[in-house]
């Protein structure tokens, strides 16, 4: 079936423009006209400048004096009425729209999406596309997103360096995101299959990224990484996408045991706490330990640390004599199936030293 587009022109044509597109084909001039037609010079000149209007009866006088038929005329200025309107509509509506962004643009960081590639320039298409992001129809409700616990809980734990309404745009952005992503039904059972599938992902250490997404995808879980806006010192996120988990990951750090960690900490606020509470949301700066005032992210790193590398397996990697060398790193990871890069970054967490070195490649690939 074919549609046919309307087309707003930038400008509209008043039929007054052809009449003297056709007078000057003929070389005839608007005195000469005027007489001919029985209408003053000055009515004419009106009318080709666009200020009078062409009604029946001088349709008809055009219709006998250049030999376009009179409906042409009649259809010219109709179509310019109509063009006219819908210009002034238009105009309207870009004025509002104007105006209206005037006021979200004090309210979301349009730096954060402008780099991000989701903003125009144009408010009239702005404006609806930050209003899907984040989940509103008007610019006052954004103010109700920051009432969230996971918003309060994250601004508690890191009063410094951190911008609120930067925070709240990168959630809603991987939230936006996550709604485009289709996955299969998320089950709970999977679990230990899914883990295991990417523990040997991280100790391959292959495509990485991509086949991160398609092993959760398959599992009903959701994937998104997506850089983190300024003053957002954010690892990950997790919270529901429908019927679906959602994890979204900034990379802030692009390294192979901080990607693991990171990954496998939000599987475990997925498999403890997201699938026991709908309305979960869990922000996570990894940089800063919330354990003193927030259990569940203990509980999501002793899942990711024992995960990664079992609570039996670490008592007998960290209680031999050689655990700081690279070498007994890399030995006990093939022994254990892990890679060895994980095990050095669980050193520096057990030591709380993160300033220990190594030569082992700690780059995704």
């Amino acid at each position: 079936m074919n549609t046919k587009k309307n087309l707003l022109p930038a400008l509209a044509t008043h039929p007054g423009e052809i009449i003297q597109d056709e007078l000057d084909a003929r070389d005839v001039n608007q005195a000469e006209f005027a007489k001919l037609i029985g209408i003053e010079k000055t009515q004419l000149n009106e009318i080709i400048k666009g200020k009078r209007s062409i009604n029946a009866d001088l349709a008809l006088l055009l219709e006998k004096a250049l030999g376009i038929d009179a409906d042409y005329w009649m259809n010219a200025q109709k179509n310019y009425e109509l063009d006219q309107a819908r210009i002034n509509e238009k105009n309207q509506v870009r004025l509002e729209s104007i105006e209206e962004w005037n006021i979200w643009s004090k309210n979301i960081p349009t730096i954060f999406f402008k780099k991000s590639k989701f903003l125009s320039g144009d408010p009239v298409q702005d404006i609806g596309i930050v209003k899907a992001i984040y989940g509103v129809s008007h610019v006052d409700q954004i103010a109700s997103t920051y009432a969230s616990p996971a918003y309060a809980r994250y601004k508690k734990t890191n009063t410094d360096k951190v911008d609120r309404n930067n925070v709240v745009a990168w959630t809603k952005l991987i939230s936006y995101l996550g709604e485009q992503q289709k996955v299969n039904t998320f089950h709970r059972k999977h679990k230990d299959g899914v883990l295991e599938q990417l523990k040997r992902l991280v100790t391959e250490n292959k495509n990485v990224k991509e086949r991160a997404v398609a092993i959760l995808a398959e599992a009903g879980i959701k994937l998104i990484y997506h850089k983190n806006a300024e003053k957002c010192p954010i690892d990950g996120v997790c919270l529901w996408s429908g019927k679906n988990p959602l994890i979204g990951m900034s990379l802030r750090h692009n390294r192979l045991d901080n990607f693991a960690f990171t990954l496998f900490h939000e599987l475990g606020h997925v498999y403890l706490h997201l699938v026991n509470n709908p309305e979960a949301q869990f922000l996570d700066d990894l940089d800063h330990s919330t354990n003193s005032i927030n259990a569940e992210e203990s509980e999501a790193n002793e899942f990711a640390a024992n995960s990664l590398i079992s609570s039996k397996d670490w008592t007998t990697f960290i209680g031999n004599k050689n655990r700081m060398l690279d070498e007994y790193a890399i030995s006990f990871g093939k022994e254990i199936g892990i890679h060895p890069i994980i095990i050095k970054g669980r050193i520096k967490h057990h030591f709380n030293d993160y300033t220990l070195r190594t030569k082992i490649a700690n780059d995704i690939k």
